[in-house]
Protein backbone atom coordinates (compact mmCIF):
# COMPACT_ATOMS: atom_id res chain seq x y z
CA UNK A 1 0.00 0.00 0.00
CA UNK A 2 1.61 3.17 -1.14
CA UNK A 3 0.99 6.16 0.92
CA UNK A 4 1.45 9.81 -0.43
CA UNK A 5 1.93 12.52 2.16
CA UNK A 6 3.36 15.49 -0.41
CA UNK A 7 1.82 17.88 -1.33
CA UNK A 8 1.69 18.15 -5.22
CA UNK A 9 3.56 21.07 -7.14
CA UNK A 10 -0.33 21.87 -8.60
CA UNK A 11 -1.27 22.29 -5.20
CA UNK A 12 1.30 24.01 -3.70
CA UNK A 13 0.83 26.74 -6.76
CA UNK A 14 -3.03 27.04 -5.43
CA UNK A 15 -1.70 27.48 -1.80
CA UNK A 16 0.81 29.87 -2.68
CA UNK A 17 -1.45 31.84 -4.71
CA UNK A 18 -3.68 32.33 -1.82
CA UNK A 19 -0.97 33.59 0.65
CA UNK A 20 0.11 35.86 -1.90
CA UNK A 21 -3.44 37.60 -2.62
CA UNK A 22 -4.01 37.83 1.26
CA UNK A 23 -0.19 39.18 2.13
CA UNK A 24 -0.43 41.79 -0.95
CA UNK A 25 -4.28 42.58 0.01
CA UNK A 26 -3.16 43.20 3.67
CA UNK A 27 0.01 44.94 2.95
CA UNK A 28 -2.00 47.57 0.37
CA UNK A 29 -4.06 48.23 3.02
CA UNK A 30 -1.58 49.66 5.18
CA UNK A 31 0.58 51.67 2.27
CA UNK A 32 -2.49 53.06 1.26
CA UNK A 33 -2.52 54.23 5.26
CA UNK A 34 0.55 55.42 4.58
CA UNK A 35 2.92 52.38 6.13
CA UNK A 36 4.69 51.82 2.91
CA UNK A 37 7.33 49.64 4.35
CA UNK A 38 4.89 47.48 5.03
CA UNK A 39 4.34 46.31 1.17
CA UNK A 40 8.38 45.65 0.76
CA UNK A 41 8.37 43.61 3.29
CA UNK A 42 5.65 41.79 2.60
CA UNK A 43 7.06 41.39 -0.70
CA UNK A 44 10.49 40.20 0.79
CA UNK A 45 8.67 37.51 2.37
CA UNK A 46 6.63 35.73 -0.45
CA UNK A 47 10.03 35.80 -2.38
CA UNK A 48 11.55 33.86 0.23
CA UNK A 49 8.34 31.59 0.84
CA UNK A 50 8.31 31.47 -2.99
CA UNK A 51 11.92 30.25 -3.36
CA UNK A 52 11.49 27.61 -0.51
CA UNK A 53 7.67 26.13 -2.09
CA UNK A 54 9.72 26.53 -5.56
CA UNK A 55 12.90 23.91 -3.74
CA UNK A 56 10.20 22.05 -2.33
CA UNK A 57 8.28 21.77 -5.47
CA UNK A 58 11.27 20.06 -7.32
CA UNK A 59 11.87 17.27 -4.29
CA UNK A 60 8.09 16.72 -3.93
CA UNK A 61 7.85 13.75 -6.63
CA UNK A 62 11.67 12.48 -5.94
CA UNK A 63 11.26 8.50 -5.20
CA UNK A 64 13.44 5.12 -4.80
CA UNK A 65 11.82 1.97 -6.45
CA UNK A 66 13.63 -1.61 -5.95
CA UNK A 67 11.87 -4.70 -7.36
CA UNK A 68 12.72 -8.38 -7.66
CA UNK A 69 12.27 -9.76 -11.63
CA UNK A 70 13.05 -12.81 -12.28
CA UNK A 71 16.81 -12.64 -12.66
CA UNK A 72 17.39 -9.04 -12.61
CA UNK A 73 16.92 -6.18 -9.53
CA UNK A 74 15.29 -3.47 -11.01
CA UNK A 75 16.28 0.53 -9.41
CA UNK A 76 14.67 3.56 -10.12
CA UNK A 77 15.53 6.44 -9.07
CA UNK A 78 14.17 9.89 -9.37
CA UNK A 79 15.52 12.79 -7.97
CA UNK A 80 14.82 16.62 -8.85
CA UNK A 81 12.74 15.42 -12.24
CA UNK A 82 15.84 13.49 -13.49
CA UNK A 83 14.97 9.58 -13.56
CA UNK A 84 17.47 6.63 -13.71
CA UNK A 85 17.41 3.06 -14.21
CA UNK A 86 19.49 -0.05 -13.34
CA UNK A 87 18.91 -3.57 -14.16
CA UNK A 88 21.20 -5.49 -12.45
CA UNK A 89 21.84 -9.35 -12.73
CA UNK A 90 20.60 -11.18 -9.23
CA UNK A 91 23.38 -13.75 -9.46
CA UNK A 92 25.85 -11.05 -9.33
CA UNK A 93 24.33 -9.01 -6.92
CA UNK A 94 26.02 -7.90 -3.73
CA UNK A 95 23.90 -5.92 -1.05
CA UNK A 96 26.43 -3.66 1.76
CA UNK A 97 24.92 -2.60 4.77
CA UNK A 98 25.45 1.18 5.86
CA UNK A 99 28.61 1.40 7.87
CA UNK A 100 28.01 4.56 9.45
CA UNK A 101 24.67 6.65 10.18
CA UNK A 102 24.58 8.42 6.99
CA UNK A 103 25.78 5.85 4.74
CA UNK A 104 23.12 4.86 2.24
CA UNK A 105 22.63 0.66 0.91
CA UNK A 106 25.33 -0.17 -1.70
CA UNK A 107 23.82 -2.40 -4.34
CA UNK A 108 26.37 -4.04 -6.57
CA UNK A 109 26.48 -6.27 -9.76
CA UNK A 110 28.73 -6.58 -12.99
CA UNK A 111 30.30 -3.22 -12.20
CA UNK A 112 27.38 -1.42 -12.02
CA UNK A 113 26.80 0.04 -8.47
CA UNK A 114 23.80 2.16 -6.82
CA UNK A 115 23.06 3.59 -3.52
CA UNK A 116 19.32 3.70 -2.31
CA UNK A 117 17.59 4.45 1.61
CA UNK A 118 17.65 7.78 0.83
CA UNK A 119 13.99 8.81 2.43
CA UNK A 120 14.61 5.63 5.36
CA UNK A 121 15.78 6.78 8.64
CA UNK A 122 18.65 4.51 9.95
CA UNK A 123 17.30 1.90 11.51
CA UNK A 124 14.81 1.47 8.57
CA UNK A 125 17.87 0.92 6.12
CA UNK A 126 19.52 -1.94 7.77
CA UNK A 127 16.08 -3.67 8.05
CA UNK A 128 15.42 -3.10 4.61
CA UNK A 129 18.95 -4.21 3.09
CA UNK A 130 18.37 -7.44 5.37
CA UNK A 131 15.27 -7.71 3.75
CA UNK A 132 16.62 -7.44 0.08
CA UNK A 133 19.29 -9.63 1.46
CA UNK A 134 16.90 -12.28 2.06
CA UNK A 135 14.77 -11.87 -1.53
CA UNK A 136 17.65 -11.91 -3.44
CA UNK A 137 18.82 -14.83 -2.04
CA UNK A 138 15.29 -16.95 -2.47
CA UNK A 139 14.94 -15.44 -5.73
CA UNK A 140 18.69 -16.29 -6.98
CA UNK A 141 17.45 -20.08 -5.09
CA UNK A 142 14.33 -20.59 -7.05
CA UNK A 143 15.90 -19.74 -10.64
Amino acid sequence: MKRNCSIAPRQLVQVFAGLCAISLTVALLFTLRGAWFILVFSVLELTAVGWALLIYARHATDLEYVAVDDKYLLVELVHAGKTQCFKMHLDQMQVDLPGSRRALIGLRSAGTQVEVGRFLTEWRRREFAQELRHELAIAVGVG
